[in-house]
């Protein structure tokens, strides 16, 4: 009897130790098909839930929905199993987290992830090296895109097969809706970057551009851009660990190539990752990004697995200087705050390049065979090595006072939820507060010709900015900028910066007068407004004689008085957004 118990114990035990089943297969489609094919969404998914089964390290998550109507899903590795999420908040270890498929016809990260999940939980070795690290990886980020699967929208791409389209389900790029958040994929993945804080973030893709010998290329998150010790600390040493770490692996890598329409051994510049796009976004909350680019003509296969050597390089990187990134990033937002100043807008520093020794094939002009033009052609059988100039550092063109606070009208609710998706703190006032304040009016800007991912774009905004009271209401927001999300109020509160909320559209009511005149009645208010008004007489005397344009045109000699009288609407040109210095 007693030995009957004692199997039967021993089977119950073996039923329930997860790690000790080896049963499941987990060879992936990649593998099988010997590198030439990407395995569908629903299959993506299965193999992580099955993994996450099999495996106490490996868990499998889901958050809130995309534009699909499906959730985003996260995977996580811990040696310790991590059971629920806050998990991840309350853990010291490392944290990276790597995004695949935002692009689902660029799956090379896709079957590069599913490899290192497997690996890392199969082999004690890779384990143990990787104990101080949690690593966080969504799937598939454009679910909709993985869903609408061809084989012929690449048409500049080897293998695999078949993929993904780029549009999500509702035909959005996601990869430049990280700071306006218009898709439902973008508020999740704000939940799942919030929720994992990651150390490191990790974007994979595929380029197309120009040809040279490299399968893979970096482009890290702009270092100027970054700025201070942190984006000193990614130029001066991820990059080149990263760099080195594959050299010795025999893969060759190169800054990515920001070419178009002309030959790198021209020179180019660094990709500049504004807020829109993902490490862009992931920077403004102190996180060191790296975007992967392999080469769209080189083997799928080949692709796939240097995709994969690069992030086992970065999470060697992670380990090793894990003490070094946290106590940096910790001391961002007093680095920022003690500058008091921020710079908002860029330009190329063509005064001061990096030399590169770049890989490439010597390029032509020739005749086209199809059409009656020229084309451009890369010679295979004439690879060269050349000294290039590589600019990548970038000059600061504008720079804003950082202001104590930000005002923000209640009224702005797009704005509102987007603060809250990314865990901004602000409180409400509890009741009506004339606060003196700096407040901005917008002088002048340009917008886009064409559509540009659902908006007309705005550009080269200016602002004019007075101090005044103002009389807020009971429940507009005060947000203080001493929190970790300075960088994000910054980049899109600012008018002026790049990617800011004006920029993309969210004010633009605020750019039409909703009051008027009719000029034969005010004709009768603005003669009054001249006899009681010297200053404003003098500035339209002054501006008669000065002003031939002005001088030959009643309609604007009556506009320029109905502006300086309190009849015109404040709001006009004015921004909700209001600065406390």
């Amino acid at each position: 009897m007693k030995k009957i118990v004692v199997l039967f114990y021993i089977l119950t035990f073996v039923a329930c130790n997860k790690n000790d089943n080896k049963e499941k297969d987990f060879t992936t489609l990649f593998e099988k098909t010997k590198g030439t094919e990407t395995p569908e969404y629903k299959d993506v998914i299965s193999f992580y839930k099955d993994l996450a089964d099999e495996y106490s390290g490996v868990s499998l998550f889901s958050f809130g929905q995309t534009d699909s109507n499906k959730p985003l899903h996260l995977v996580v590795y811990s040696q310790e199993e991590i059971y629920n999420i806050d998990e991840i908040k309350k853990s010291s270890k490392n944290r990276i987290l790597i995004n695949n498929g935002i692009h689902p016809g660029e799956s090379d990260g896709i079957d590069a992830s599913m490899l290192l999940v497997r690996d890392i939980i199969q082999k004690d070795f890779l384990q143990k090296k990787y104990k101080n690290t949690i690593i966080c990886v969504i799937p598939v980020y454009n679910v909709g895109g993985a869903l609408n699967r061809n084989s012929y929208t690449r048409a500049n791409q080897n293998g695999p097969k078949e993929y993904g389209f780029r549009g999500n389900a509702r035909n959005y790029d996601l990869n430049r809706d990280f700071i306006k958040q218009d898709t439902k994929n973008a508020a999740a993945f704000a939940e799942i970057f919030h929720t994992v804080n990651p150390d490191v973030f990790i974007d994979n893709h595929v380029s197309n551009g120009a040809d040279y010998q490299y399968a893979i290329t970096h482009l890290f998150t702009q270092h100027n851009k970054l700025g201070g010790n942190l984006g000193k600390f990614l130029e001066t040493e991820m990059l080149p660990y990263v760099e080195k770490s594959l050299q010795e692996k025999n893969i060759e890598i190169t800054p990515y190539v920001n070419v178009w329409g002309t030959t790198p051994e021209q020179g180019f510049s660094q990709f500049f990752d504004s807020p829109r796009y993902s490490t862009g976004y992931t920077t403004l909350f102190h996180t060191l990004g790296l975007m992967v680019e392999t080469h769209m003509l080189k083997p799928y296969k080949v692709r796939v697995e240097q995709t994969y050597e690069l992030m086992l390089s970065t999470l060697d990187f992670t380990e090793e200087k894990s003490t070094q990134i946290k106590k940096l990033r910790n001391k961002a937002v007093d680095e920022i705050l003690n500058k008091r100043t921020y710079p908002i807008a860029y330009k190329v520093d063509r005064e001061n390049s990096t030399e590169l020794q770049f890989k490439g094939f010597e390029a032509e002009i020739i005749k086209s065979k199809v059409t009656t033009g020229k084309r451009l052609f890369y010679d295979k059988t004439k690879p060269f090595t050349k000294q290039i100039n590589y600019f990548n550092n970038f000059a600061a063109t504008k720079k804003i006072a950082i202001p104590k606070a930000y005002i923000l009208q209640q009224g702005w609710h797009r704005i509102i939820e987007r603060l809250k998706n990314n865990k901004i703190e602000f409180i409400r006032f509890d009741k009506d507060t004339t606060i003196t304040v700096e407040v901005n009016h917008i002088a002048d800007y340009k917008t886009r010709t064409s559509a540009y991912e659902g908006h007309y774009l705005h550009y080269n905004t200016i602002v004019k900015s007075v101090t005044q009271n103002i009389q807020f209401k009971k429940g507009d927001l005060y947000i203080p900028t001493n929190q970790n999300g300075i960088r994000y109020l910054l980049e899109t509160l600012e008018p002026e910066a790049t990617d800011s909320f004006f920029n993309w559209n969210f004010f633009d009511t605020i750019l039409q007068q909703k009051e008027g005149y009719s000029a034969y009645v005010f004709e009768d208010i603005a003669e009054e407004i001249l006899a009681k008004n010297p200053r404003i007489k003098e500035a339209f005397e002054e501006k008669l004689k000065t002003d031939k344009n002005f001088a030959k045109n009643p309609r604007m000699q009556l506009n320029f008085l109905y502006k300086k009288s309190s009849h015109y609407e404040k709001a006009h040109l004015r921004l909700p957004v209001f600065k406390v210095l």
